[in-house]
């Protein structure tokens, strides 16, 4: 009998636990699973304890044995592990708060992986993933990394370039969201759609064919203007213009709504700021329904309610990337992994989220070839925006992140966006110990924060 696989899960409190596990459960014959370790900071202790309870359950009410094990000391749960997935956020859901409600309170947009938010989102992760690279060169050094943090892209580069690890997929699930959506709106089963995309995390485009190797590209735009688009729960939909998609004949993901139609995007995130909330307070909400959910101990599967939280199809490319590698199955997987000329207009070195097929050795990327004049100079300036946030985040050297302010298409230049990022540097100084010595100054300087929700988060209405 072989030994069974330990699985080590970073931000083992998320909501989104239950969708690993159903993945998990739904692979065992092909992922023999015999421990999983769910790791967790103090804060999200009391989560932790509670949908680790529920994983649990979900296991024991499948055929299989397996142990589900709750616990602070990362460690512990990194020993001897064969794969270690991350799904966590620094700073819980209160850190979102802030990163969305900073940039809206001045007239920018606030959202968790693009803009001003997700660039602060990058450098309150981009330390903590790096320092768990360090732990498992020393405890599971021929495990692979599985990361699903956001913003997954950067975090995958600084994994790369700053880590020095090799052994490491991102992962997103948009893309099996538009796969899956695509072949239901064709009506053809999705194996037999052949799928190329190419660019970077939240920020990609990509081509369709038929078995046949037809390009069947321009059918899918056409029944993107018929039917329900697919967009991510955590996306406000607004169509593409007509003759941006005929033209590029691509699709872009739901993401490029933020820099495609840029305007109609503020204006609803600040409608919804001014009464309903941002989306990471209307999540707040969500995701203390689903904990009193969780807590039921008759709960033993997913709860529909968990597809609301935005993550829907999350099991299905986590687990079988895992699974994939594993066994060596050469599954067909979008991913974000090192470029290796698979996006020749980006350097070799850098990630890029593309189409691969994942077995032993990891990702082995299938080439799209040159992208058209407009995809091309997005994608340079998006991924040079991205490099300096990472170098921001591993140096805390406050002007590359100025640097990044200026160049994120999302980020309107000047003294507004120098204020945002000033204030959201003192909002989240807990979690940001690199840029100590730049926070000390900005308070000095008698920086305060705006927004009234984010000065009560932070235990000061005054």
């Amino acid at each position: 009998m072989t030994k069974g696989l330990k699985i080590a899960t970073i931000g083992g409190g998320s909501s989104y636990t239950p969708e690993l596990m159903e993945g998990f459960i739904k692979r065992y014959e092909e992922l023999p699973i015999k421990e999983i370790w769910l790791v967790d900071v103090e804060a999200g202790r009391e989560k932790q304890e509670i949908v680790g309870a529920m994983a649990q359950r979900m296991w024991d009410a499948s055929p299989y044995e397996v142990k589900v094990y709750t616990t602070l000391d990362r460690e512990e749960a990194l020993r001897d592990a064969d794969f270690v997935t991350t799904q966590f956020r620094v700073g819980q859901l209160n850190a979102r708060v802030k990163d969305e409600r900073i940039p809206f309170s001045y007239g920018l947009l606030g959202q968790e992986t693009n803009g001003a938010g997700g660039m602060f989102k990058a450098f309150r992760t981009i330390p903590v993933i790096l320092d768990v690279v360090e732990d498992m060169k020393r405890l599971c050094p021929n495990a692979w990394l599985i990361n699903f943090a956001n913003p997954s892209g950067m975090v995958t580069e600084a994994v790369l370039r700053y880590g020095k690890w090799d052994r490491v997929i991102g992962l997103c699930n948009v893309p099996v969201m538009a796969k899956m959506t695509e072949a239901i709106m064709l009506d053809r089963p999705v194996e037999d759609l052949i799928y190329k995309f190419a660019g970077v995390n939240h920020f990609h485009w990509h081509k369709v064919a038929d078995k046949a190797g037809n390009d069947v590209t321009p059918l899918v735009i056409d029944k993107l203007y018929q039917e329900d688009n697919g967009l991510p729960k955590n996306i406000h939909g607004v169509p593409f213009y007509r003759e941006l998609l005929d033209q590029m004949n691509m699709i872009p993901c739901g993401y490029h709504q933020y820099y495609y139609r840029a305007e109609e995007m503020l204006a609803h995130g600040l409608e919804e700021y001014a009464t309903v909330g941002t989306r990471a307070e209307q999540v707040k909400a969500l995701e203390a329904e689903l904990f009193e959910l969780y807590k039921d101990p008759a709960l033993n599967y997913k709860p529909k309610q968990l597809e609301e939280r935005g993550g829907a199809y999350y099991s299905d490319a986590a687990c079988e990337t895992i699974a994939s590698i594993y066994a060596n199955k050469n599954t067909e997987i979008v991913v974000s992994t090192r470029n290796d000329g698979a996006v020749p207009d980006q350097p070799a070195d850098c990630a890029v989220e593309v189409t691969a097929y994942l077995g032993a050795q990891g990702a082995r990327n299938v080439a799209f070839g040159p992208l058209p004049t407009a995809e091309r100079g997005w994608l340079q300036v998006m991924k040079a925006m991205e490099l300096l946030t990472i170098e921001a985040a591993v140096t805390g050297n406050y002007a590359l992140a100025l640097q990044a302010f200026t160049i994120n298409p999302l980020i309107p230049s000047g003294a507004t966006a120098k204020r945002v990022m000033d204030e959201l540097f003192v909002a989240h100084k807990a979690y940001l110990p690199q840029f100590a010595a730049a926070i000390a100054k900005l308070e000095a300087e008698g920086i305060t924060i705006k927004d009234e929700k984010v000065r009560a988060l932070m235990g000061s209405v005054n």
